[in-house]
């Protein structure tokens, strides 16, 4: 079963970007996320994965910290997009090949995946590189 592009594009406002969905949904809560967690994958984590599920791990690696706001996502038809590039810390040590990544609630440990995808090109991480999604990285709703 499918659902309209427009509650497409107002199921990814509401998680990308914090906008309610009149009458039906909203970000009021005691402590709503403020902002989302990409983590980088050398595998695919899959739709019973974790954050953890083959997650990066060379030396240095931690997850980015995006905000939920236009400021963080841009959203277009059925599509979600970095507002800017997502800079990853450098490698210090370790050769991980990053062929994925994932939006998840946490900064670390196995949080919930909400979107993953694949990484094209893949990104070869060797000590001093920097990985980096950029703003041609999508997500998309469909």
């Amino acid at each position: 079963m499918s659902k309209s592009d427009t509650f497409e594009n107002d199921l990814l406002k509401l998680i990308f970007q914090a906008t309610a969905i009149a009458n039906l949904a909203d970000n009021a809560s005691s402590s709503p996320l403020a902002s989302l967690f990409v983590s980088l994958h050398t595998g695919d984590p899959g739709e019973t994965g974790v954050q953890t599920t083959s997650e990066a791990n060379y030396g240095a690696y931690a997850r980015a910290t995006i905000a939920r706001t236009t400021v963080g996502w841009t959203i277009a038809t059925n599509t979600v997009t970095p507002a800017a590039t997502i800079s990853f810390p450098a490698s210090t040590s370790g050769t991980n090949t990053v062929t994925h990544f994932s939006v998840g609630a946490a900064v670390s440990g196995a949080s919930k995946i909400f979107y993953s995808g694949t990484v094209t090109p893949n990104i070869v991480v060797t000590s001093g590189v920097t990985p980096q999604l950029t703003t041609a990285s999508t997500i998309t709703e469909d």
